[in-house]
């Protein structure tokens, strides 16, 4: 067993948290009874949840600056799209395990990924010992075509039988339409059908820009992009919406019937020049709205402590009110709000009996001094060179600057190395 003591939390100080292999045995005020392999010293430091991003393209490091100040379709359409032809197996591998040391530095725990080559990204979370939701999105175009036999849909459900619960649950598959513009409606119906089928979840893009959501009512016929796949059945399995910038009032009942989450991309929006998400509206509707990053050629970081400090000022300015939107409730978004999206019950607090994903943020840096309440100072003053441990599943993986199931010289290079000849 491992000791935490001296803790100082979001609720309570001179604490102790005791873990017991995966799990946290106690939160307590007085000392736990029994022998601890090792004693951590709190003093000074914030302990968290630890943070969830729960939109994500991880192995998109690799395109890190490379499509800048463009508006999202002729970013796609003229950057990445034809960068993202060459992608090959050991490049989405390599740039996965750069975004992965990157993540788990900034106190991130868990990651929903939508990319190609899945199962790289499935290795590199297999061997750094993070968690994530992974899926392998699908684009189709031909109203013809049966999804049940496009070899996309074959290496989703190949995914799904290697790799769901895998490493004592720390992956879980989920399937993947990749927006209502890149799919037919066969095919987004066919898609919901085998998420049905085979008990997964499901990860989307909706409503992330004005021509998109405008463009699907033209399109079909005064539908928004939700309704769509509403009436397909999509959002009949547990569903995370990335972005929703543009939804309509008569969509938010749907998502809320549903249990959709939210994914909230403020920092790549803005770069994007796609629009701000109402934050509040969609939280005071009941919806889950978590927080992720998109992917690093659109952000160009995988810093959930940058979406909190964004999200948190960006809504008080569109708002005119200071109290909008408050460090407690970004937090909330950060941590419970995207166990909760990924299906982890037992996720996204410091609780007796739930899983030992946790951090220590430094509180004496000078950024950081003084700290008068800890969610003011986690959000505000607070950033990802802060964070001083990183645990999952009662695992350290990262302390004080060492990566501990990580070669980050290694990491660092081979990734070099894939950039230098990845465009040759």
């Amino acid at each position: 067993m491992l000791l935490f003591k001296n803790v100082t939390t979001l609720f309570g100080e001179n604490l102790y948290v005791a873990v017991d292999g995966a799990f946290i045995k106690s939160v307590s005020h007085e000392r736990p009874a029994g022998e601890f392999e090792r004693e951590i010293d709190c003093a000074g430091k914030l302990m968290l949840p630890g943070f969830y991003n729960t939109h994500t393209h991880a192995a998109m490091t690799l395109f890190r600056g490379y499509g800048e100040d463009l508006p999202l379709q002729r970013w796609l359409t003229e950057r990445i799209f034809p960068a993202e032809e060459k992608l090959t197996a050991k490049a989405v591998y390599d740039a996965s395990m750069l975004a992965i040391a990157e993540m788990i530095s900034g106190g991130t725990v868990a990651f929903t990924d939508m990319y190609m080559f899945p199962e790289e990204t499935a290795r590199a979370v297999a061997e750094t010992g993070i968690k994530a939701n992974l899926c392998r999105p699908i684009i189709s175009f031909d109203p013809s075509e049966s999804i049940k036999d496009s070899p996309r849909m074959a290496e989703a459900i190949a995914l799904f039988k290697e790799w769901h619960n895998a490493c004592g649950g720390r992956i879980k598959i989920d399937m993947s339409l990749h927006a209502e513009y890149t799919n037919t409606e066969r095919s987004c119906r066919e898609v919901a059908e085998c998420a049905k089928e085979l008990g997964t979840g499901m990860h989307i893009h909706l409503s992330e820009t004005k021509t998109e959501h405008q463009e699907c009512k033209a399109r079909r016929g005064g539908c928004t992009p939700a309704r769509f796949m509403y009436d397909c059945g999509v959002l009949d399995v547990p569903t995370t919406a990335a972005h929703c910038v543009w939804l309509e009032d008569d969509d938010l009942p749907l998502l809320r019937e549903k249990g959709v989450t939210v994914a909230h991309n403020p920092v790549s929006n803005l770069k994007l020049g796609s629009g701000v998400m109402p934050y509040r509206k969609y939280r005071d509707a009941g919806i889950n709205v978590a927080l992720g990053t998109d992917g690093a050629a659109s952000n160009n970081t995988l810093d959930i402590q940058k979406e909190m400090y964004v999200a948190a000022l960006i809504h008080k300015g569109v708002n005119l009110a200071p109290d909008s939107v408050t460090a407690a409730d970004v937090i909330e978004s950060a941590t419970v709000c995207g166990a909760r999206a990924q299906g982890r019950l037992d996720c996204g607090k410091i609780s007796e009996g739930y899983r030992a994903d946790l951090i220590l943020i430094d509180a004496t840096t000078i950024n950081n001094i003084p700290s008068y309440d800890p969610a003011y100072t986690t959000v505000y003053s607070a950033n990802r060179s802060d964070v001083c441990l990183t645990m999952v599943d009662g695992k350290i993986l990262y302390e004080n600057g060492e990566f501990l199931t990580l070669d980050i010289e290694k990491v660092k290079a081979e990734m070099r190395y894939t950039c230098e000849h990845y465009f040759d």
